[in-house]
Parts: C-alpha cells; structure tokens; sequence
C-alpha cells in the first residue's frame, strides 16, 4: 500500500495512540484479572481508604469505602471503548481487511494479549511507513 506523506503522518498518530491505549488496556485487564481472582477464589474485594487502612481485601459484600473492585471493573470497560477506537483508526487508515481490526479488538479481552499484538501492530505499521518513505 502507497501511503502519502499525509496520511504518513496520520498513520503515525494513529500508531502512537494505539501504543498508549494498547498498553493502559493492558495493566487494566491485568487488574481485572487479579480482582476476579481475588473475588470469584478467594471471596474478597478490593477496598480502599476503610477501617482497615488505606488498602485492604474485605469479604464480597462488605465493602465500606471506595469498591477498588468496581472502579478497576469500570475504568477497564470504558478504557476498552478508547481502545477499540484506536483499534478502528489504524484499521481504516491502513484499509486492512475486517479480521485485522478483529484481531486488534481481541486484544482488549486476554490478559497480556494487548501487549503482543500491540508490538506485532507497531513492527507491521512501522514497516509500511518505511516503506512509503523508500518509495518517495
């Protein structure tokens, strides 16, 4: 794919936001594993700022301060949004076939999957641009 300088620049933006949401999404997802871990294994959640200090694991249903179980569970959800548009803008950018935006999206749902495919996304793009750059 013939890429202009324009969308050169376009295309690099896209990349770079990728990268930070790829990577946000990530370390959430990770948090969200533990915190299911924690809730679904060991029937505790996540408080913070209650009687017991600044951080601790209460039994499910105890919670008495701020539910860090539920904030890691909603920042996660909403980040995934952010996500999915980055997803989108480099997929439509590149004009990439739909199972690669599906692939990308996949990343947002596996536990360090997001780290992966973001390295695989970034080495691929880069390669296009450096090409566009050697044909000019």
């Amino acid at each position: 794919m013939a890429l202009t300088s324009a969308q050169v620049e376009r295309v690099s933006t896209a990349l770079k936001w990728f990268s930070r949401a790829a990577n946000v999404t990530g370390v959430l997802l990770l948090l969200l594993a533990v915190e299911i871990i924690a809730k679904y294994g060991f029937g505790s959640e996540l408080e913070m700022l209650g009687s017991q200090g600044f951080l601790a694991f209460v039994p499910n249903d105890t919670v008495q301060a701020i539910n860090l179980s539920s904030a890691i569970l909603i920042a996660h959800g909403w980040f995934y949004v952010v996500y999915l548009f980055t997803c989108f803008r480099v997929w439509s950018l590149l004009r990439w076939p739909f199972w690669r935006f599906l692939w990308l999206a996949s990343g947002g749902l596996f536990p360090v999957f997001s780290f992966f495919l973001e390295r695989w996304a970034h080495r691929v793009v880069e390669g296009i641009i450096a090409t566009a750059g050697s044909d000019s």
